[in-house]
């Protein structure tokens, strides 16, 4: 291989990682805080203010500053917000480890729309 040649290959390479598209970081890559963000915008965005009927009834109280290192969002219900959360989403750690849990959690397809949309926002989907 000639001098030329071995030059062309790091602009070859550099040129395709600037070109290339940026991914979203996988909420395995990232901390608790960053994760939480994207949950809370996305169920904010998705649930509330589409009025989505299924979350009707309550309404998001986010507590995304957390001393203990545990960034959460709470769903109440809408008139009763200082009563007990019937659902709440939390994470932990660095990568983040999502969990969820609640009375809202034992219904079936209550359960599998949060897991759903939850997992989708943690990985960096904006959609709903």
């Amino acid at each position: 291989m000639n001098l030329a040649t071995l030059c062309m290959i790091p602009a070859a390479a550099l040129l395709a990682a600037c070109s290339a598209k940026e991914k979203p970081v996988a909420a395995l890559e990232i901390g608790a805080l960053p994760v939480m963000e994207r949950v809370a915008l996305g169920a904010n965005r998705c649930w509330f203010k589409s009025k989505d009927p299924a979350f009707s009834a309550y309404r998001l109280a986010p507590e995304l500053n957390s001393f203990t290192g545990t960034p959460r969002i709470l769903i109440v219900k809408k008139h009763s917000p200082e009563s007990r959360p019937l659902l709440v989403i939390q994470a932990q750690g660095h990568p983040a480890k999502l969990d969820a849990f609640g009375p809202l959690m034992s219904d079936t397809a209550v359960h599998a729309r949060v897991s759903k949309d939850v997992n989708h926002w943690a990985r960096g989907g904006k959609d709903c």
